[in-house]
C-alpha cells in the first residue's frame, strides 16, 4: 500500500504509533526533569525515594515510579498514588520487556505495551536513562496502566478496502474432498432473503450475519445496538416474523442504498449455490460502514465496501475462494 492509501486508511498499526507519539510528548519532559532531580541522589535510597514522593505527581498518569541500575536491578521500593509500596527493592527487572527494548540516543523510550506480571492487563513503561558524563547510571522508570491513559488521537477507524484472511490450513486442504449439504435455508432461501431484505430496509436492521449452514441470521437492531438478535429457519421461512419488528425509515446515515440490498442478498445467493465445492458459509452486511463480509468452505474470509462486491462476478469469487 502506498504512502496516500495509508494516509486515507490507516492501519489499526498507524493508528498505535499516533499515539505512542502524542503520549512521549506529554509525559518525555516531566520525567526527564524528575531524572535530573534524583540524579546526585542515587547512591542515599531514602534521599531517592522521598525525592520520587515529591516528584510523583509530576508525572501524569503515572501507576508507580521506581529507579533501576545498569543491570536492571531496581536501587529503590515503588513510588505509587498511596505513597512508598514496600518490596520492591532489588527486584529484577532486567527481563521485562521494556528492558529488553533499545533506548533511543536521545535517552527516552516509551515500551511497547506488555502484559503486566501483577496486575495481569495492558501497562506500559517510559524508561529515563539516568547519564553523566562519567557515563549511564541507571534508568528512571515509569509503569502506566492503559485503562488510566487518554486516547489523544481519533478513535480508530477500520480501512474501507478489500481485505483477505486466510482460514484454518487444515480445512483448505481438504476444499475438494467435501461438498456442499443442503441446509434448511438453502432449500427455501428465496423466502428467507426476502425476508432479510425487509428487515433491512424497513425493520431498523442495520447489521446482519447470516449463516447458512446453520440457517439462522444474527441481526442489530437500530433502537437497541448492543443485543443481538437471531432468527432461526422458522422465523426465516415465516412472513409473520416481520410483525414483532416495527416499521422504521432506512437510515439516511447507510453507506449502502436500500435499492442495493437486493442485489446483494442475490449475489450471496448465487456464491452459495452455484458451486458444491466452493461455497458461502457465511456473510454478513453493514448499512453504516459499507461493508460486506463473506466467509467461503476453504474457511478463508474477505472483507469489502459493497460497491466492490457488486462489481464481481462469480468467476471472480470461486477463483478468490480457492
Amino acid at each position: 500500500m502506498n504512502t496516500e492509501e495509508n494516509t486515507i486508511n490507516p492501519s489499526w498499526k498507524d493508528s498505535i504509533h499516533r499515539q505512542r507519539e502524542e503520549l512521549a510528548g506529554l509525559l518525555r519532559d516531566p520525567i526527564e526533569t524528575v531524572a535530573q532531580q534524583i540524579m546526585p541522589l542515587l547512591d542515599n535510597r531514602q534521599k531517592l525515594e522521598n525525592m520520587l514522593l515529591q516528584s510523583f505527581a509530576s508525572i501524569p498518569y503515572c501507576h508507580s515510579l521506581y529507579v533501576l541500575d545498569t543491570n536492571g536491578v531496581q536501587v529503590c521500593d515503588n513510588i505509587g498514588c498511596d505513597g512508598l509500596v514496600a518490596g520492591y527493592y532489588q527486584i529484577d527487572r532486567s527481563q521485562r520487556p521494556y528492558m529488553n527494548e533499545v533506548v533511543p540516543v536521545w535517552g527516552f523510550l516509551l515500551s511497547d505495551a506488555y502484559i503486566s506480571l501483577h496486575h495481569h492487563r495492558p501497562y506500559l513503561t517510559a524508561l529515563q536513562i539516568l547519564r553523566t558524563e562519567q557515563g549511564v547510571l541507571g534508568y528512571l522508570g515509569a509503569d502506566f496502566d492503559l485503562r488510566d491513559l487518554p486516547v489523544t488521537s481519533e478513535i480508530y477507524q477500520e480501512p474501507e478496502s478489500w481485505r483477505q484472511v486466510k482460514g484454518d490450513p487444515a480445512i483448505r486442504g481438504l476444499l475438494f474432498e467435501q461438498t456442499r449439504v443442503e441446509s434448511l435455508m438453502d432449500k427455501n432461501i428465496d423466502q428467507a432473503f426476502v425476508i432479510l431484505e425487509e428487515m433491512l430496509t424497513q425493520r431498523g436492521v442495520f447489521q446482519m450475519l447470516i449463516h447458512f449452514s446453520s440457517s439462522q441470521a444474527t441481526i442489530w437492531m437500530d433502537n437497541d445496538p448492543y443485543r443481538y438478535r437471531i432468527l432461526d429457519v422458522d422465523a426465516l421461512n415465516d412472513p409473520d416474523i416481520c410483525l414483532v419488528y416495527p416499521s422504521e425509515a432506512y437510515p439516511d446515515e447507510a453507506l449502502i442504498p436500500a435499492e442495493h440490498i437486493s442485489a446483494i442478498l442475490e449475489t450471496f445467493k448465487k456464491l452459495r449455490l452455484s458451486d458444491e465445492n466452493i461455497y458461502l458459509r457465511s456473510a454478513s452486511i453493514n448499512l453504516y460502514n459499507g461493508m460486506i463480509s463473506l466467509t467461503f468452505s476453504c474457511d478463508g474470509t474477505h472483507y469489502m465496501p459493497y460497491e466492490e462486491f457488486l462489481q464481481k462476478n462469480t468467476e471472480f469469487w470461486f477463483g478468490a475462494a480457492a
